[in-house]
């Protein structure tokens, strides 16, 4: 079976990382299709989508008008590719994870294909080296989402798993808009239309935002320090509750929509 890689990614300072471990990425997925906000590096947009990394097995690239469409092009993308899984990444998190636990990123992969769709969640010891305005504001929206998943789930690690008729479902049933609401709503819409919806804890999800601009993934002292200034900052208070909020009411609105076939 095959797993094309869709991917949200809005490049800073990774792509010497990306092009050291693009090997592995090749040997793992049948594809890769990137989405990019408006406003990525264009250096780095230009390179994709000039053709410069379409040599097998290919990379297909997408520049958003919105941002708020990404997440949705990059699975619409994900499917043209044929393949029989679409495993869905924010690329910043994904290259952490590859970089510091290859075996159990690729132990993830394998997993996805035994289901219609695997949510990948922190484990606590990955949760905890995020910022304590992520960490709090998360527990709320995961704790709603999980309600309607039936079990407890972290849905906001920004990586997902589908088989081939489940991305094709929420490529026809959803649209652009409330990008950050999709780790809600996706996997609802998958559980109220039949497809079976499991779930897998890993280590490799913790926190990416220390490694920007970094030749490589931060250290455990690093992302320490790099999450206190976070915390230090009452904007990213604010930032994460806009997003937490957007969840729940994303997670409540498709909860009692009417499903599409």
């Amino acid at each position: 079976m095959s797993v094309v890689l869709a991917v949200t990614w809005n490049p800073r300072g990774e792509m010497p990382r990306f092009e050291r471990l693009l090997p592995q990425l090749k040997q793992v997925y049948t594809g890769m299709a990137i989405s990019f906000p408006p406003v990525a590096d264009p250096v780095v947009t230009r390179a994709f989508i000039a053709g410069g990394y379409a040599e097998p097995p290919g990379v297909k690239a997408w520049v958003n008008q919105e941002w708020s469409a990404g997440r949705y092009m990059a699975l619409r993308i994900g499917v043209q590719f044929q393949a029989d899984y679409v495993h869905y990444a924010d690329m910043d998190r994904l290259l952490r994870w590859v970089e510091t636990r290859p075996q159990e990123w690729r132990d993830a992969v394998q997993a996805i294909q035994s289901t219609d769709c695997l949510v990948m969640g922190r484990s606590e010891a990955a949760y905890n080296t995020h910022p304590d305005s992520l960490i709090l504001t998360e527990a709320i929206s995961n704790r709603i989402v999980s309600h309607f998943l039936g079990r407890e789930m972290d849905v906001s690690a920004g990586s997902k798993g589908f088989s081939r008729p489940a991305a094709e479902y929420l490529v026809e049933n959803t649209r652009p808009g409330r990008a950050l609401g999709a780790d809600a709503e996706w996997p609802i819409l998958l559980r109220r239309a039949g497809y079976r919806v499991d779930y897998l804890e890993v280590d490799g999800l913790d926190w990416e935002s220390a490694d920007r601009y970094q030749e490589q993934a931060a250290n455990p002292g690093d992302q320490r320090l790099a999450a206190e200034r976070v915390d230090d900052d009452p904007l990213s208070w604010e930032w994460r509750v806009r997003v937490a909020n957007e969840i729940v009411q994303v997670a409540l609105d498709t909860a009692k929509r009417k499903l599409g076939s």
